[in-house]
């Protein structure tokens, strides 16, 4: 009798299992990530966009570090096996471990953006020449641009937080690709804040996370190159 030979592979290796696996995993990554802020971007949306309010829009994002970088670590981590595919359960880990280390460096992030907002709103009132906004403006930038590698650091590796603050500003000039995909997406993160609104911003976290795992690619290589062996 002859023999058909098969021509299918396993169940889970086909292009629509494989989509369906990471539309799962996103899904999932971004209910998770609502959970984690809700108490905050409930005040975020409730405070009306006035110059007083900066402290407390900020206090507001202080869950959203811990969060972002659970989705990072969760993504990262995605399976493409079926058969184990746990995104929830790599997000509490990613979470659980690295709380910590986030918050030592998203607080202080947090809290000169209060400061650099804060001056910028009453700016007319300082006294100080114009080309100090323009510094500031340049800095704050600067600022969220290293917080977004750190974070990225820290979501995948158990590093000392000094160690992670030196990294993530050396590779803001060891990694231009990465960091000018960064200030692409502040651009849009801050387009969509201003169009819509926060609660839209956050709906899009999952797609936050993924930008920031693609445009760290370089940093991450070398990471692991250099600094985990």
């Amino acid at each position: 009798m002859t023999r058909i030979p098969a021509t299918g592979g396993r169940f889970g290796e086909g292009v629509l299992s494989r989509a369906a696996a990471l539309v799962y995993t996103l899904l999932t990554v971004e209910l998770l990530f609502l959970a984690g802020v809700v108490p905050g971007l409930a005040g975020l949306t409730l405070l009306e966009r006035d110059p007083g309010n900066v402290p407390l829009a900020v206090a507001c994002l202080l869950p959203v570090g811990p969060a972002l970088s659970a989705a990072v670590y969760a993504l990262r981590r995605r399976s493409r096996d079926l058969a184990d595919l746990r995104p929830a359960a790599a997000f509490w880990r990613g979470y659980r471990a690295n709380a910590g280390g986030v918050l030592r460096i998203w607080t202080p992030w947090l809290a000169w953006l209060a400061v650099a907002g804060l001056t910028l709103a009453n700016f007319g009132a300082s006294g100080l020449p114009g080309w100090w906004a323009a510094l500031l403006v340049v800095v704050a930038v600067a600022a969220t641009l290293w917080a977004a590698n750190a974070l990225v650091i820290t979501s995948l590796y158990a590093f000392r937080t000094a160690d992670v603050a030196r990294l993530a500003a050396y590779f803001l000039v060891r990694a231009p690709g990465a960091t000018l995909g960064n200030l692409c997406l502040l651009v849009l993160a801050g387009g969509v804040t201003l169009v819509a609104s926060e609660a839209a911003l956050a709906l899009l976290a999952f797609a936050v996370a993924a930008a920031l795992l693609r445009n760290s690619r370089p940093m991450i290589a070398e990471i692991e190159e250099r600094f985990t062996r």
